[in-house]
């Protein structure tokens, strides 16, 4: 398949592929590897990586597994990252159709709405969610995920003002098609690679997002997210640095990942890089 091998002729593409998909391997693992609680406490507190057998990445400051967290906050990340996309392009996607299809008044409304999730900063916004509907990991997902949305709609939108007035789309009109078949069935399928691109930036800034929640203690508390192992490890950053370190490690190396393929992507897809 063509856009198979596109992807797979760029090395940075390929690079990001293999970190996500050790980073998946991470997650899928994690039960395996560590069948405890990974919260659970385990030794004694703040051991350095690599000076105990049993802690190949040490303890944080309560005696945890560092190695356990890590490996289960890959669960957590790719959880909050995949569905909180999800969420955001659903939305995005249903608005930006929308408005771009039918445009006029329509359009108008939907884009001030837009423009006034856009108003506020992402994390601000999402620090009011947080803090109005509570901070369970189910909650952090949704509020990600609503906090996100803008961007994918404008740019479905767009998609959908180049495209709602060529050929197929009045050959459509002409046999009589309705409206959602027209947005749904015709259009959105040729509006959908730029928008699946952007998912990976989506992606990306919900790790972030939901890792700088962690950091400030506003996460769950109950889960093991790297953010959480950061905003730990926050109270003895000046002596054992290491506990913010390796999970800041994993959360650079997973948005790295997701950025690099999603990068990929967008040279896979675009016409004008085909040929190359």
């Amino acid at each position: 398949m063509e856009i198979v091998r596109a992807y797979f002729r760029s090395p940075p593409a390929v690079i990001g592929l293999i970190l996500l998909l050790v980073v998946i391997a991470m997650a899928v693992s994690a039960g395996w590897l560590f069948p405890r609680d990974p919260l659970a406490l385990a030794g004694r507190p703040l051991v350095w990586p690599f000076s105990n057998p049993r802690f190949p990445l040490g303890t944080d400051n309560s005696g945890r597994d560092i190695a356990a967290q890590i490996f289960y906050g890959a669960r957590i990340s790719l959880l909050i990252g995949g569905v909180a996309t999800i969420i955001a392009v659903v939305i995005g996607i249903v608005i930006g159709a929308v408005a771009g299809y039918y445009g006029g008044w329509v359009d108008n409304v939907l884009m001030r709405i837009t423009e006034a999730f856009q108003t506020l900063p992402n994390f601000l916004l999402l620090l009011v969610l947080v803090a109005v509907f509570g901070s369970t990991i189910t909650t952090v997902i949704v509020a990600v995920g609503i906090v996100s949305w803008p961007a994918p709609a404008r740019l479905t939108r767009a998609e959908f003002l180049s495209l709602r007035n060529r050929e197929f789309v009045q050959a459509g009109r002409t046999l009589g098609l309705k409206d959602l078949k027209l947005i749904f069935g015709e259009i959105l399928p040729n509006a959908l690679p730029p928008v699946i691109v952007y998912a990976s930036v989506v992606m990306a800034v919900s790790i972030l997002l939901e890792s700088a929640l962690a950091f400030l203690r506003l996460s769950d508390p109950n889960v093991a997210s790297w953010g959480n192992l950061i905003g730990l490890g926050r109270d003895v950053l000046r002596v054992q640095w290491y506990v913010s370190a390796i999970p800041g490690i994993a959360i650079l190396v997973t948005v790295l990942a997701v950025s690099l393929v999603g990068q990929g992507l967008n040279d896979a897809l675009n016409p004008r890089l085909k040929g190359r």
